[in-house]
Order: C-alpha cells, then sequence, then structure tokens
C-alpha cells in the first residue's frame, strides 16, 4: 500500500483478498467486510459452513500485511466458493451495501460519549478502592449517588465518610418521615457492601 492510498481504497468493500502477514507469512482469506483507517484495521469475513455460526471475522492491523492478492471469483471460483461458503456467491457479491444513515450513527456516537461521561463522573480517583465499591452498591440501590470529596451522598440527605461503615452513615438533611427509614436502608447496604 503506498503511504497515501487509503485501506479503503486498497482493500475495496466486498473484495476476495488472501493476505500474507507478518512475522510468520500465515495466510488468511476472506471477503474484506470493512476498513478503518484510524486503527488501520481491515475486516475480514469468511463464512463458515456446517456449523450454527453465520461467518468467522478476523481484524487485522494493515502493517502486518506483507503481501495481497486479489481474488478473482470468475478465475478462482472454487476458492470464492469456500471462502464465501456457497456456491451462490456470486449473487452474494453483487448485494449492494446497507445504507448508513449518517445522522443516526452521530445520534448513536453522542449518547454512547454522555453514557461514558456519566460513569465516568461516577469514578472517585481519590476515594479508595473499598469506597468506590460501596459508593457502586449504593448507586445500584438508590440510584442517586454522588461523590462529595471523599464522602458518600445518597438521596442528598445521607452522607458515608471514609471508612465506609454502617456506622459512618449519618442524616444530613430532614425532608421528612422517610428519614429514618432511608439511614437505616443505607447501613444496611453499607454493611452487607463490607462484607
Amino acid at each position: 500500500m503506498s503511504g497515501s492510498e487509503t485501506l479503503a481504497r486498497a482493500y475495496p468493500v466486498n473484495t476476495l483478498v488472501e493476505l500474507t502477514l507478518a512475522p510468520g507469512n500465515e495466510k488468511v482469506c476472506g471477503l474484506v467486510y470493512c476498513t478503518d483507517e484510524i486503527s488501520q484495521a481491515i475486516v475480514l469475513k469468511k463464512s463458515l459452513v456446517h456449523t450454527t455460526l453465520s461467518s468467522e471475522v478476523t481484524v487485522i492491523h494493515a502493517s502486518s500485511v506483507t503481501k495481497k492478492r486479489i481474488i478473482d471469483p470468475d478465475k478462482e471460483g472454487k476458492a470464492a466458493e469456500e471462502i464465501m461458503g456457497t456456491p451462490y456467491y456470486k449473487e452474494e457479491l453483487k448485494l449492494p451495501l446497507p445504507n448508513v444513515n449518517r445522522r443516526a450513527l452521530e445520534d448513536r456516537e453522542r449518547r454512547a460519549l454522555r453514557i461514558a461521561e456519566e460513569t465516568f463522573s461516577k469514578i472517585n480517583d481519590k476515594a479508595s478502592v473499598e469506597g468506590q465499591q460501596i459508593f457502586d452498591k449504593l448507586l445500584k440501590a438508590c440510584n442517586e449517588v454522588e461523590w462529595r470529596g471523599n464522602s458518600i451522598l445518597v438521596l442528598k440527605e445521607i452522607r458515608v465518610d471514609p471508612p465506609y461503615t454502617a456506622d459512618s452513615c449519618s442524616l444530613i438533611k430532614k425532608s421528612g418521615g422517610l428519614d429514618a427509614h432511608s439511614l437505616v436502608r443505607v447501613k444496611k447496604i453499607v454493611e452487607a457492601a463490607s462484607k
């Protein structure tokens, strides 16, 4: 592959290829499923016969390819049939790729980033491992849990201070008749998580 040639141009999608890989000159055959410029990955798909699995997927780093050979299905029908897993491979190769909805992909990416940011916001790198474990258990049980320094704030009314034991749970805000009940529940969760 030349320095300026993209992976998509060097390894066109829906092309049958045989790649020789470094360091052991291993040969890998498959249908180019997709490529990724950022990770420099080539994804090959090979149909499996006599199994409930539909295909084998191989991800290859472009730098490990020492030799590329395009398999011409018209001239090498047997090899193409083996890779595609069907004698009707020519029809399958003619199928157009599905359209990609860019807006849907961008929405999916934004959602994944938001979820990742929310997950990272729940991690306190200054807290002890035990403290983070208690936090995770409380978050699972109570949903409304956040870090305040090294203390855990539960339901905006109960604080759990280091060393994160049932005895270190205290009521910080009285908001109604459920305060004592909530405190007892949080203490039970902390006690169970500490064991």
